[in-house]
């Protein structure tokens, strides 16, 4: 049977469906599912489960497996043209389990999901879409031609930004539990796979990749009902009820190079889910929180304001309409109102736009029975407070007790503060410690089962809230400690937990982008890469010049939200930001708002230190030094970053202006970096 590029064929033991890219083969004998590319990428043996009460079935334990042709449907969506079919597993006295899967034209990828169905209402905490498993060879063919000793690496992606946690990439053997998604790959040849969720409505979903041999993936697992200390959860994943339970849809696809396979993925949400809106420029300017911690007041705040006038912002540290945005953090409700109204009066006039700080899901207070703020005594935080199974307040995360999103009176309390932030003429708001409305526990909206149902309630609120068409004017919402999933409820997310000014710290946020890059304008417009410390923070020593150089540049290839974080009645803060920041080549290339791509992706738990980013004037590179006592030499191969050197290349250096002609016969490019240096070059 053919329907338009695809080919359905229909055998004693096996269905096929075969799009020129992928061939998906259900074996009607046994219950599993192979997918074939092209290229020679294979996953073999897959299967699907479903907790059943105390039982885990699996589909290939069942004794009935079949697929109607007839029932295959051509679709057309956000994703193109395609078609849907079902395999349909039963077994007498247990849930019906149906495997469906959207193929689509020219895409090297498909969308697949299991949906569990009894006769009676049930619930279950735990569905998995695809699974496989094999004592004995591996799960998972990389393409044609790829050399078989080649290390496999799987990657780690953290399910929040909370509690200094890392995205890694581990060589198998290896056993690695990532959240939502992951990528598997040859590291030289870089071809690989990329899984994980697309919807992220219900489920957390957790991904299991496993090898006990270097050559091989053995198990692969990817399923709803991930809680763990990685999704700061202290119960059990929320049980989904009724008939027919659907999980998570999950991404499966194999790309010759993982990076734009990550990429597709983060592309392939925004289907479904588009980043928040956002026509404002680049978002520049300052953050508090580094610079002077709990000692925030008036003088700082409005001192910083009068020195971006007066120095930077006419002199290239801007936004796109020539603004920046000068932002309170935590501790702003120490100053006295009319000292906070005036302050936002001063940055008005000095033509920029104030920012603020908020934490919505958590309260910081050492007794639940504490009285909500506005309701005049008549509501105590513990009755918006998450519940355990014992209808307690669940215990502190990061110090403080998660509030329940779905409660009304929760709902109340942040709708009086985000209209207070407008009132008072706000124009940017930092929510911070959201992890806390994603937890698992019970909730006052009884037909909210699950953390993450919870959490897309409060963020809807807070995004509808904030909206340009009820407040009037664009505001823009960052997310500092939260979920990567659900999206679409922020401008921009910070890609690392704390990030400040030293050679670590840079270090630290770039292990972040070296597996996260994709994330900028698929998920999130920005990418955030903290606070952008120049000289020193308030909580560490002062920084060599490269070191404050390499914080900057680092932001610079983030993405990029881009706050500074000095105290500029520091005189050598301010001399920095004054010569640095005034660069409008270096700050012309931050306004682009595009996130640099690893060059390599085989740096474990570390940040790598190459970067690149192709455009038509040339291919930009960022080079590294994480050793702030030794010196680097990095000889950068012209191959590895997609270069025709034949011609020879130009290469310039953004900083100093100067430029070195490398001839035709060299095949890499020598990049000398003192302690603690980094480079921004263009080769062209």
């Amino acid at each position: 049977m053919i329907m338009g590029v695809f080919k359905l064929e229909q055998s004693k033991d096996e269905f096929v469906v075969d799009n020129g890219i992928i061939q998906a083969r259900a074996n009607v004998a046994d219950g599993s599912v192979s997918l074939r590319w092209s290229s020679g990428e294979a996953l073999n043996g897959l299967y699907a489960e479903a907790r059943y009460g105390l039982e885990q079935l699996r589909s290939t334990y069942y004794g009935k497996h079949y697929v109607k042709e007839t029932e295959a449907q051509p679709i057309t969506d956000g994703f193109g043209s395609g078609i849907r079919w079902t395999f349909v597993h039963e077994e007498l006295g247990k849930p019906v389990l149906r495997q469906h899967f959207r193929m689509y034209e020219q895409l090297p990828y498909l969308l697949t999901e299991l949906e569990a169905e009894s006769e009676f209402d049930w619930e279950t905490n735990e569905l998995t879409p695809l699974a496989a498993y094999l004592n004995d060879g591996s799960v998972v063919s990389f393409a044609e031609g790829t050399d078989p000793s080649e290390e496999i690496r799987a990657m780690f992606i953290p399910f929040d930004n909370d509690k200094w946690v890392r995205y890694a990439s581990h060589a198998i053997p290896c056993s690695v539990h990532s959240y939502e998604a992951t990528a598997i790959y040859r590291s030289t040849s870089r071809n690989g796979f990329v899984l994980g969720s697309v919807t992220h409505d219900r489920w957390k979903t957790g991904v299991v990749v496993e090898g006990t041999f270097a050559e091989a993936v053995g198990r692969l697992r990817v399923y709803g009902g991930a809680a763990d200390m990685q999704t700061r959860d202290t119960v059990a994943h929320g049980a989904i009820r009724g008939r027919s339970i659907t999980s998570p849809t999950i991404f499966v696809g194999a790309f010759e190079d993982y990076r734009g396979g990550l990429e597709a993925y983060g592309r392939a949400n925004a289907v479904l889910s588009p980043a928040l809106p956002w026509e404002g420029g680049i978002p520049m300017g300052w953050n508090s929180w580094s610079a002077v911690m709990s000692k925030l007041d008036y003088d700082v705040y409005t001192h910083t304001s009068d020195f971006f006038a007066k120095e930077l912002q006419q002199n290239g540290f801007s936004d796109d309409n020539d603004s920046l945005y000068v932002n309170f953090d935590a501790f702003w409700n120490s100053l006295p109102e009319e000292q906070l109204k005036d302050a936002v009066r001063r940055v008005k006039e000095n033509g920029q736009k104030p920012g603020i700080y908020y934490t919505p899901f958590a309260f910081w207070g050492s007794d639940p029975d504490t009285p909500v703020e506005g309701t005049e005594g008549r509501v105590l935080y513990r009755e918006i407070l998450i519940k355990d199974q014992a209808g307690q307040p669940l215990p502190k995360l990061d110090g403080a007790f998660p509030i329940d999103p779905t409660h009304p009176e929760a709902q109340e309390r942040i709708k009086r503060s985000l209209d207070s932030f407008v009132e008072l003429g706000f124009d940017y708001v930092k929510l911070d410690f959201l992890t806390h409305g994603a937890m698992e526990g019970g909730f006052h909206q009884e037909s909210v089962r699950t953390g993450i149902q919870a959490y897309n309630i409060g963020m809807a609120l807070i995004r509808d809230t904030l909206s340009p068409e009820r407040v009037g004017r664009p505001f823009l919402i960052n997310l500092s400690i939260a979920p990567l999933f659900p999206h679409g409820y922020a401008h921009s997310r910070r890609v690392s937990c704390d990030a400040f000014g030293t050679i670590n710290d840079t270090e630290y946020m770039l292990n972040a982008l070296t597996y996260g890059w994709w994330i900028n304008d698929s998920l999130y417009r920005f990418n955030d890469p903290d606070h952008v410390v120049l000289y020193k923070s308030d909580n560490q020593r002062s920084t060599s010049e490269h070191e404050g150089r390499s914080r900057l540049n680092s932001a610079v290839i983030a993405g990029t939200s881009l706050l500074l974080g000095d105290d500029y009645r520091v005189l050598e803060a301010a001399r920095r930001a004054k010569e640095w920041m005034t660069n409008r080549e270096v700050m012309a290339l931050a306004r682009r708002g595009e996130t640099f791509k690893p060059v390599e992706g085989r740096s474990g738990s570390k940040g790598e230190d190459l970067f690149m980013l192709r455009r038509e004037e040339g291919t930009y590179v960022a080079a590294f030094n994480f050793d702030e006592e030794k010196e680097s030499v990095k000889l950068v191969s012209f191959a590895r970053l997609g270069l025709d050197s034949s011609k020879g290349i130009v290469v310039r250096d953004l900083w100093s202006g100067q430029e070195q002609r490398i001839e035709r016969e060299s095949v890499e490019l020598r990049i000398e970096l003192a302690p603690a240096e980094s480079k921004l070059l263009l080769l062209k």
